[in-house]
Formats: C-alpha cells, structure tokens, sequence
C-alpha cells in the first residue's frame, strides 16, 4: 500500500512524500520535493495516552476486564494505539484485579484495540487536601510494600506511580520506587521547597500540571515551577479546554518545551457518551455540557479523546508538529515504548488524517 501524505521527517519537520507500507512495517519512504498537493493527507504517528481512565461507560477502576477491552477498542478508533490505563484511591484488592486485567490485555493483545503499554497508579498515595476527585476514605500514605504487591500482580506494568512528597515516608518511597518505574508528583499541596526535595529524591514526572496542586505564585511559585527548572522533570497537561485555560496551556508550552509536555486525556467514562450520571473510582459523577464533577463542582476527569485534545491544542496556538509530538513521541518515551517513525523497517503505527484532523484511516 502506496500512501502520498505530510509526513515528519526525522528532522522533526513536515515533508510530503509517498510512503509504503507493507507487512506491518515501513516499506519505503521518499520525499516528493516538488510540494504537497493542497489536499494532501497527513500521515502522524499514533498517539499514546499514558493517563485515562475510561469511556464509552467502561471505567478501569470498575475491574471488568471486558470493559477495559471495549476501552480500548474505542480508544485505536479514536487514534490512539497505545495506552496506560489510571487507577483511582481503591481498596487493594479491587486495584489487585484491575492490575491482573492490565497483565491478561498486554500479554493477549486484542485485534483492533489499543496496545496496553503500562499502568498508571495514580491512586492512593495522594494529599487529602488536593485529592480532586479521588475517593478520600482509601486514600493513604506512601507504602513500599503495597506497591511491590500491586506491581507483582501487574507483571511489572506499573510504569508511572504518582504520589505527594509532603506525605509521611513519601521521600524513602520515591527514592525506593524510583529504581523501577517513573514516580510522578501528584494530587499534592507541596510549595515549591517540599516539590524539589521531590525531585532530588527522585520524582521524574508531574501528573496532569496545574490540576491537583498549588497553582504559580510570584512569592510562592510551588510544584509548577519546581519542576519547569528541572530539565529532566516531564509533565502531563490534560487540554480538553476545561481543565487548564487556553493562555496557561501556551504558558506550560513556554516553560517546558515541545520534549517535556505530554498531552493527555484523564477521560473517563463519559467521553464518547453524551451527559447523565456516571461513575469515576466509587463516586458518582455528573456530565453536563461535556463538564464532569462531582456534586461539590469538583472536575473529575474530562470527556474528551486524546485526539480531540490535540486539535484544542493546536486551536490554544501550539504547533501542529510539536502537538502531535507531545501526544506521541513523548509519553510513548516516558514508559519506555519506541516512538512512531516513517524510517524503512519500522512498524506502521500512524493515523491518516485530513487538515481538519479527521480521521481517515489508522495503520497499525
């Protein structure tokens, strides 16, 4: 199969070219200098979404492995071909089950669904007071012992583990926790002191930034600013227009760069659904315009796809090429998958998509 499409090239670049693709795989690639025709396809590589938690009414904290199959078929619809589901604050053994359905998708892959790549726990390690909407009565402090259960039953596919440093023990975790997995701020009301003893201890990564945690302040500048610093430090930014503003979204764009954001979705299990009640981690939820909360007003979570978060993100003034770059190649990094690339010999895993970011057709 012959595609002539907008590519990147290895420059990071837009090029249009024709590329073939056979067996699954890259067969060819060459660049057409003589410009793109105007209604030249773009060919993107396919995006990973390292934080959501659910959609078309299925909610991996549910525990049905079903459900987490029809997640995923929804999400390869929808452009994403590989994925990290979310935890939310749950008892062990209900998070003991949903680590074991994650293990059973990612040593069976289903035809037609997103690749399970890794799991995110974002529950329970988590501050009482930034808890947004994680159930507060399995919230606890940080414990070695009950992450190494859950990753045994993971396979080892617990990829992020988020936690609030100001935690008691939270610092000896990190530094433990951190020799095999990534271990992201979250969910914290730490100032920008607490954030960096964080850092130093080993926090690589921050879970959906501004959301959760102590906002910038000129006198007391907080996590955000504690981790722009560090340029190894990447970050998560949830752009479905709800959660972050459109000025702070080029702001967090300014301060870490087309490498360090992550576009993701936190969906849950509205997204691809319409308004009505729902339910996130053993709280009910209510959409209405697209906005789900708890009753107190609380955000809990978003109803958008990754791919409608990309397009917002190119509507708020980030680049087309670096958007899809922080949808695709940058989580996919974070969890230790190879990027997308149109190189002879690599896999095909892009999306076929028209200026106006339709989908067309995925390969992968």
């Amino acid at each position: 199969m012959k595609i002539a499409a907008r590519y990147i090239d290895a420059s990071g670049a837009f090029v249009y070219g024709e590329v073939a693709l056979e067996g699954g795989v890259v067969a060819s690639a060459r660049k057409i200098p003589l410009g793109a025709p105007l209604d030249a396809p773009y060919l993107f590589p396919a995006l990973c979404d390292i934080h959501t938690h659910g959609n078309t009414g299925c909610d991996f904290s549910d525990g049905e492995y079903d459900g987490l199959v029809a997640m995923a078929r929804t999400l390869y619809l929808n452009g994403v071909t590989r994925f990290c589901p979310a935890t939310t604050a749950l008892p062990e053994e209900r998070l003991a089950r949903m680590c074991r359905n994650a293990k059973r998708l990612h040593d069976n892959p289903v035809k037609g669904c997103a690749r399970l790549v890794g799991v995110n726990l974002e529950g329970p390690f988590l501050s009482h007071e930034k808890r947004g909407a994680q159930c507060e009565s399995y919230l606890q402090n940080p414990d070695y012992d009950l992450y190494a259960r859950l990753q045994k039953e993971a396979g080892g596919l617990i990829k992020i583990v988020c936690v609030a440093p100001e935690l008691p023990g939270a610092l000896e975790f990190i530094r433990e926790v951190s020799r095999e997995a990534h271990v992201s701020l979250a969910h914290t009301d730490c100032g920008y002191d607490a954030a960096g003893a964080g850092f130093e201890a080993g926090l690589s990564h921050v879970t959906h930034l501004f959301n959760a945690m102590r906002p910038m302040h000129h006198r007391a500048p907080g996590p955000v600013a504690a981790a722009a610093e560090r340029p190894d430090v990447t970050a998560e930014l949830i752009c479905d227009g709800l959660h972050v503003h459109p000025s702070m979204v080029r702001a967090a764009y300014s301060l870490f760069g087309k490498d360090r954001l992550c576009l993701i979705s936190d969906a849950m299990a509205a997204c691809g659904l319409g308004d009505g009640e729902y339910e996130l981690g053993m709280q009910k939820v209510m959409v209405r315009g697209g906005r789900a909360a708890l009753a107190d007003g609380t955000l809990a979570g978003s109803t958008s796809f990754l791919w409608d978060c990309v397009g917002n993100a190119v509507a708020f003034g980030i680049p087309l090429v670096n958007a899809v770059r922080m949808a695709s190649r940058n989580p996919l990094l974070v969890v230790g998958e190879k990027p997308s690339r149109v190189r002879t010999g690599d896999p095909a895993d892009f999306i076929l998509c028209t200026d106006e970011l339709k989908i067309l057709n995925i390969y992968a």
